[in-house]
């Protein structure tokens, strides 16, 4: 059987469909103290999620179960979903549009990408893997973590190194600059 593909255009489509969101929030905000000082917080849980994953993990060419990968195998979007959700109560738009960016996008993500993700991804691990991903997939969750760690094979520890080449840096100096304006924002007179 052969592993589907990629499809780049999709890929590009959802890229430009967060900006296009996160931007709305941003231009659009009409952020209070309290909603942006909550909102932050579950930004940087999100963002630290992704920071210790990203430091873990080499792209096709190992089976990555150390570092949080042992709690869920896509820590990744775990920590997308956080900064996510932080942002919606970070911005509070008008008429509570953040609300329903939140739910538009969790609906997108849990009715579309992640079952998309789930049927697309674990043929190509497989195939690179074999039961090694196997026994991983049966053991970790999709998304939300457990509390019974995976103990095989996950040995690998954290790199800034690996963190930088997987561009982490730059959502980090994007969740800084988004989140100054919104202080600022917040708290001008």
């Amino acid at each position: 059987m052969a592993q589907p593909t990629y499809n780049q255009t999709l890929g590009l489509i959802r890229l430009a469909g967060v900006y296009l969101a996160i931007g709305a929030l941003v231009v659009g905000a009409r952020p209070s103290p309290l909603g942006v000082t909550a909102g932050v917080l579950l930004v940087a849980l999100g963002q630290a999620l992704r920071v210790w994953a990203s430091g873990h993990l080499i792209k096709n060419v190992s089976l990555i179960t150390s570092g949080p990968y042992r709690y869920t195998r896509n820590p990744l979007y775990l920590g997308r979903l956080l900064i996510f959700a932080g942002l919606c109560v970070m911005a509070r738009l008008p008429y509570g549009l953040n609300w329903l960016l939140l739910l538009t996008g969790c609906a997108v993500f849990f009715g579309y990408y992640l079952p998309r993700k789930e049927r697309v991804e674990p043929a190509r691990l497989s195939a690179l893997h074999g039961e090694s991903f196997e026994r991983y997939r049966r053991e970790v969750p999709a998304l939300w973590p457990t509390t019974k760690r995976y103990h095989r094979d996950g040995r690998g520890r954290w790199s800034a190194a690996l963190a930088r080449d997987n561009r982490e840096h730059w959502m980090i100096a994007g969740l800084v600059a988004v989140t100054l304006y919104l202080f600022w924002r917040a708290y001008s007179p």
